[in-house]
């Protein structure tokens, strides 16, 4: 279905933003096969034959389009409440829906976002971490294998 859509468009190459991703929409869709009686709504015919347009990627997330920014940041691995405020107030950017976002402020916020240790990279570092531990034979890496708490914390 997609790749017949696809090759009914007629988009120039470049039109679409390489930070949108296209996706297909199939709660849109309607068959134009099916007769209609007079009385019912004629068929609401989708734009894109059943695609449209969602969302952006940052930080290897799929950013929700109908949330603040603050908010959408959010979906990010690593990037919490308090640091996507302080993106905001870095950039000097207010707090509006991500979908009314401006190319100039979608590529500063990118920017401002790949200053942090996000996604893949927090993954690894933490992961790393953990096996730096169980290499050691650190005593809370045993607690931790055991099922016993490892910082201090009563047992009975």
């Amino acid at each position: 279905m997609l790749k017949l859509a696809m090759s009914r468009l007629s988009v120039p190459r470049g039109f679409i933003n390489p930070s949108l991703s296209l996706m297909s929409n199939a709660a849109t869709t309607t068959s134009f096969n099916s007769l209609s009686s007079p009385t019912s709504s004629p068929p609401r015919i989708p734009m894109y034959l059943g695609l449209s347009i969602r969302g952006m990627r940052m930080g290897g997330k799929e950013i929700p389009d109908k949330k603040l920014v603050e908010y959408s940041l959010k979906y990010i691995h690593g990037i919490g409440h308090t640091t996507a405020r302080q993106i905001l107030r870095d950039l000097n950017m207010e707090n509006k829906i991500t979908k009314y976002l401006s190319k100039h402020e979608i590529i500063s916020l990118r920017d401002a976002v790949s200053k942090y240790l996000i996604d893949c990279q927090l993954r690894l570092s933490n992961g790393l971490a953990i096996k730096r531990l169980k290499e050691i034979q650190w005593y809370r890496w045993k607690r931790h294998i055991q099922g016993l708490p490892g910082r201090g914390q009563r047992t009975h």
